[in-house]
């Protein structure tokens, strides 16, 4: 069974990381802007999803499927990650990952039926898998000493490209005569970007990288994580906040626009539950860093949740802004995961494995979230049972992360 036991938040050691300070910032540079590309492709769906069904005659079943079609593609491709890195460098593997978001991006609006969109939304998503493993590991080899800080910082920048592409996607389309498929594709643009800053990083490899244990990790390290009990809560509380995250990001503008609500202002209340995640995701992440146990704060985002999703059930149109605010904080369960992956590994080696397990493990759990919510909205023509299933969600949430939180480190 790997070690676990109670540690003491981080503190900086001499003799950590001895990067130049012109090479750290050059990796803030580069986390900033990998992070801002995490979510376009996903946030920028959900306000045109409906004009999306209608063009490639799309069924709410379909629809559900295309929603889980991330889950599915971190779980696959970000297990990937750790042997990838192992060979070629984590910068290097990002700079790819980037690449691949970028030519996804730009190719999807072209496809003309469903598999092809699926096919080509699989190719950027594939990207994003392998920097959802590999940025907290970066961030636990170049800023050994500020974990919490900068997954704060790269969470925000997260979040603000979340939110851009929720809410600029349809005016951007409206303002190229409505076509959707030019709200999308625009956002190849931004990853595009990206490429450089990890390029460049690449030539500056973190010196505790070439360390052996972190750059030869043994092929049996994962399977020793299925013996943890802190990597299984902290996969479970990660694949059932990633469940509610994936719904609320493909179905919230519908159900905004079912209950009456205009497609752009449907998109711009979507947005506002990206957009608070700004500011809360580097606050939440940097104080969760400084303390000993994160289970209280994990608890207090949950119930966030649970409010949100009752206000929804109840009255979608009557408040909706007070919904999105709610779910908005609840949201930010994802910035407290990534903190404590980084805080629970006791080296960047165990950090890699604690990753690749945890989103691995967390997004398989996910993956029928979304599709079941498209179905039982499909069968019953209504939401109110797809909200009380996500607010029912939300109870092992609260168990998994208050286990999650709790001080011990893996290693």
């Amino acid at each position: 069974m790997p070690n676990e036991e109670p540690v003491a938040p981080q503190e900086f050691r001499p003799g950590m990381s001895h990067s130049t300070p012109w090479v750290r910032r050059i990796a803030v540079v580069a986390l900033l802007v990998a992070a801002i590309n995490l979510r376009p492709a996903v946030t920028s769906l959900g306000p045109v999803l409906e004009e999306v069904r209608a063009s490639l005659e799309m069924n709410g079943t379909t629809a559900g499927v295309l929603t889980s079609v991330p889950a599915v593609c971190f779980a696959l491709f970000g297990s990937a990650a750790p042997r990838l890195a192992r060979r070629h460098g984590p910068e290097r593997v990002i700079a790819v990952g980037m690449a691949a978001i970028a030519a996804g991006l730009a190719l999807r609006p072209l496809a003309g039926g469903p598999a092809p969109f699926l096919a080509l939304s699989a190719l950027a998503l594939a990207g994003i898998a392998v920097a959802n493993v590999l940025l907290p590991v970066v961030v636990k080899q170049r800023f050994p000493d500020r974990v919490g800080m900068m997954t704060g910082l790269y969470s925000m920048a997260l979040n603000l490209g979340a939110s851009s592409a929720a809410a600029v996607t349809v005016p951007l389309a409206e303002a190229f005569g409505g076509d959707w498929r030019v709200g999308l594709g625009a956002w190849a643009a931004v990853a595009l970007a990206a490429v450089p800053p990890w390029l460049a990083l690449a030539r500056r490899p973190a010196d505790n990288s070439t360390d052996p244990e972190t750059r030869s990790v043994p092929s049996s390290a994962g399977l020793r994580m299925t013996r943890s009990p802190t990597a299984w809560a902290l996969a479970a509380y990660f694949g059932l906040q990633a469940t509610a995250a994936y719904v609320v990001i493909g179905w919230l503008p519908q159900i905004f626009r079912d209950a009456g609500l205009s497609a752009e202002r449907a998109g711009l209340l979507f947005a506002v539950t990206s957009v608070l995640g700004v500011p809360l995701s580097f606050l939440l992440a940097a104080v969760a860093g400084r303390l000993r146990h994160q289970s209280a704060v994990a608890v207090t985002v949950g119930l966030f949740g649970i409010a949100g999703y009752a206000g929804l059930w109840a009255a979608p149109a009557t408040a909706p802004l007070l919904w999105a605010v709610l779910l908005g904080v609840a949201n930010c369960s994802f910035p407290l995961a990534l903190t404590m992956i980084g805080l629970r590994g006791r080296d960047s080696a165990t950090v890699t494995r604690l990753s690749a397990f945890t989103q691995s493990a967390g997004y398989l759990l996910s993956i029928p979230g979304p599709i079941v919510v498209g179905a039982l909205y499909q069968h019953t023509g209504s939401w109110r049972t797809p909200l009380a299933l996500m607010a029912l969600l939300m109870l092992p949430q609260l168990v998994t992360g208050w286990l999650a939180g709790r001080d011990r480190q893996i290693g």
